[in-house]
């Protein structure tokens, strides 16, 4: 990780931080910028995220990551559902008075006069090689598109979706059975050791943004959760990647026996006869099904609703799965 061992900065003061972020990825980021900041001259003043939600079955009302993170470093604490137009946040802001803001994964599109408030701007953490895959979910659109690279970009904010200056990037390789979960993670350790290294260097005036080239740019919207419908007639290398593309959320699913099947592993995408969505079970108890353009797909843990996950030959044992059944009925 650059920059996260390295000696003490010697900056002119400490300049004032304030955090902005919502889930674990957030969290991550926030904790190494706490650990790390006397050492970097810096002085966390303060969190803003989002509200608390209701969930589990209990539908309890539970924290986001980051506001659990910002309790335990007893940080003051502004929440809110809708940042545009709010008074309360930008009085928040005022007392707080940071230096500049640091924005993870907040979940809100932050207005002119927030971002801008502090005398050094706003910088974003965004996990991709900007201006690829400009929007709220980067890591699965680059996924879901079969990408064998992507990086962290630390950029000031604008107006615009992801079009602000870049002050940093830092690559990594996308393994061919990663999922959206497992990169998010590495990410999260990337930008953690990007950011870092990359704050003093900004603040102190020795690194200087440089624009974007907006013709290259893509975009990668929110997800819907009908996306992670698995349609079995494409090939299987864009089943595969849409499997992981969507572990953890929202889960890649299709129909069987008129229940929904969530798939959550895959492997092994390879040429087959297999007619789209059918059932192979081999002498091994691999769970083969057909895709498009005479490919198949190995199915390698599987979770029907209400149930746990299963790894596929439990999966075959417990349905008594037989070959020639098949996916995809509406579930």
């Amino acid at each position: 990780m650059r920059g996260a061992c390295a000696a003490e900065i010697d900056l002119p003061r400490r300049f004032r931080v304030l955090f902005l972020g919502t889930p674990d990825f957030a969290r991550t980021i926030l904790q190494a910028l706490a650990q790390n900041q006397t050492r970097l001259g810096l002085e966390l003043v303060g969190v803003v995220t989002q509200p608390d939600r209701r969930s589990g079955r209990g539908r309890k009302l539970s924290p986001p990551p980051v506001k659990a993170t910002a309790r335990q470093l007893k940080l003051p604490i502004f929440q809110c559902a809708r940042i545009r137009g709010n008074v309360e946040a930008l009085e928040f802001l005022r007392q707080v008075r940071p230096d500049v803001m640091v924005v993870v994964a907040f979940g809100q599109i932050l207005p002119r006069e927030f971002f801008d408030w502090p005398p050094f701007g706003s910088l974003n953490v965004h996990t991709s090689l900007l201006p690829r895959y400009r929007g709220a979910a980067p890591v699965v659109h680059a996924i879901l598109n079969g990408a064998k690279e992507t990086g962290v970009t630390i950029m000031k904010l604008d107006q615009g979706m992801d079009t602000g200056d870049v002050l940093a990037q830092a690559r990594t390789s996308i393994g061919p059975d990663v999922t959206s979960g497992e990169l998010e993670a590495q990410l999260s350790r990337q930008g953690v050791g990007l950011l870092l290294e990359t704050l003093p260097s900004y603040l102190s005036g020795r690194l200087q943004a440089r624009p974007q080239d907006h013709e290259q740019a893509t975009l990668a919207p929110l997800i819907r959760k009908e996306d992670a419908r698995i349609d079995w007639t494409r090939p299987a290398c864009q089943v595969h990647d849409q499997i992981r593309a969507f572990n953890p959320r929202p889960g890649a699913f299709t129909g069987f026996r008129r229940e929904r099947l969530k798939v959550w592993r895959s492997r092994n995408p390879h040429a087959s006869p297999v007619s789209s969505g059918q059932i192979r079970i081999t002498e091994q108890g691999a769970i083969l099904v057909g895709c498009g353009e005479d490919s198949s797909l190995e199915l390698v843990e599987l979770q029907l609703a209400n149930r746990g996950r299963l790894r596929a030959r439990d999966f075959t044992n417990g349905m008594k799965l037989t070959t020639g059944e098949r996916l995809g009925a509406r579930g």
